[in-house]
């Protein structure tokens, strides 16, 4: 699949966006909505999901965790990792068959700066876990600074994109592609304790260097 087929794949689906009224959840919805998508946003509360959506505009819509899940054919999950495995197991049987992109990271407060990944090797591995083989997960937009994205226009920087199916991972870069300067293949699910660990590596830059939103750049590709 080349850029401009993921593409069309994409423009034709809609992406539930569970932990959508959060920093970066809110932030992937601002610019995919911008590029045309049907947005869906998911919060444990399904009016305050509705009323977002509202602000939001561009034709978003609201709902709680599992229906939001449900009604979608791409789910984001954005959620804090002390709420990744409710939120997980609420919508398993919803997100059967669908592509379920996790960009939760493991931080485990008050050490947020520090790596600390989870027994599965990665929180996108314990997702696919839990979630079993009949969904394809996806993991990305762990390095993507909420700050850019509320910005407008794309982030400057790069999103690293895993997962086990080539297919899968194909329409989450042209996803990626919308909200920043590129996806780029990161290779298989397990690739993704490289991204999620560089989240704490970034976030301690940010406060290090006293930046909002140190991102990646992968040099040397056309």
């Amino acid at each position: 699949m080349d850029k401009g087929e993921a593409l069309i794949v994409t423009a034709q689906r809609s992406i539930a966006i569970l932990g959508g009224t959060g920093d970066l959840g809110s932030g992937l919805a601002k610019r995919w909505l911008a590029a045309g998508h049907a947005v869906v946003i998911g919060s444990r509360s399904a009016d305050k999901a509705r009323a977002f959506a509202v602000d939001l505009g561009n034709g978003a819509r609201g709902d709680d965790m599992a229906g939001a899940a449900r009604s979608a054919d791409i789910v984001v999950v954005a959620v804090p990792f002390a709420s990744h495995e409710a939120t997980l197991r609420e919508i398993r049987d919803a997100v059967q068959g669908k592509i379920v992109v996790d960009a939760v990271v493991p931080l485990v407060p008050p050490k947020v700066s520090v790596v600390q990944l989870p027994a599965e090797g990665s929180a996108a591995q314990a997702a696919q876990a839990l979630l079993g083989d009949g969904v394809k997960v996806v993991s990305a937009f762990h390095n993507v600074g909420a700050s850019k994205l509320h910005a407008g226009g794309r982030a400057d920087c790069d999103v690293l994109v895993f997962g086990n199916d080539k297919e899968a991972r194909d329409v989450v870069i042209a996803l990626a592609d919308d909200v920043a300067s590129r996806g780029v293949d990161g290779g298989v699910l397990a690739n993704s304790a490289a991204a999620e660990a560089l989240t704490s590596v970034l976030i301690g830059i940010n406060r290090r260097y006293k930046v909002p939103g140190a991102g990646i750049r992968i040099t040397g590709l056309s």
